[in-house]
């Protein structure tokens, strides 16, 4: 049965759901048997079909995305926080930042500690690598960078009892499965003006 992408509306009493590839859509199953898929384009990206090496290699794959639906919406957010901080940056003292940070880092604690530490070490794994393809630069730099040399390397540490090392980076190429995944995932945020900040509101005073 094709699968067909629109942005339209769902019509009333025709609406029903469908899990592709481990996210799940709202859809209409038209008269003549199609599926209509109903999705906001701008969340999705539609590569080209796939081949594998092994039947093991798809199944990870499977795996692999099904676990990037579920950590996609904490990397969203990691790049928006990571975002609006650097635009905040430009707009207040080393002083001022560093207050910031540290109400930053308690609202985030209540908000997010309950949900990611039931995460499993692939799943954690796996949303680092996202945020990680999308600045450019390893999780421990973003870190030490927010909180200190020290801060970082506590929790480089840390992620070692995980056989992790946030040293490491994302590098393509390294994981070519996980590549094949993450292109579908565009965890991208852009700041518009400061009207759009959520997490670091900035004061009149703290504008250059």
């Amino acid at each position: 049965m094709p699968f067909i992408l629109s942005a339209q509306k769902v019509p009333e009493g025709t609406q029903t759901k469908v899990n592709v590839e481990g996210r799940v859509y709202s859809a209409l199953v038209t008269e003549e048997g199609d599926t209509l898929i109903l999705v906001d384009l701008d969340d999705i990206s539609i590569t080209a079909m796939r081949t594998f090496a092994s039947n093991e290699d798809y199944l990870k794959y499977q795996k692999f995305r099904t676990y990037a639906a579920k950590v996609y919406p904490y990397a969203k957010e990691a790049i928006r926080i990571f975002r609006e901080l650097e635009y905040a940056s430009q707009h207040m003292s080393k002083k001022e930042r560093k207050s910031k940070i540290a109400e930053l880092e308690d609202q985030l604690t209540k908000e997010f500690e309950e949900p990611l530490k039931n995460l499993t070490k692939l799943q954690g794994k796996i949303m680092i690598k996202m945020i990680e393809k999308e600045t450019g630069q390893p999780i421990y730099n973003m870190i030490k960078d927010l909180k200190g040399g020290f801060k970082a390397f506590y929790w480089n540490a840390f992620s070692k009892l995980y056989s992790y090392d946030l040293k490491e980076g994302y590098n393509k190429g390294q994981y070519p499965i996980l590549d094949a995944v993450l292109q579908d995932f565009d965890v991208s945020y852009r700041i518009e003006n400061e009207t759009s900040l959520k997490y670091v509101k900035l004061n009149r005073s703290e504008k250059k």
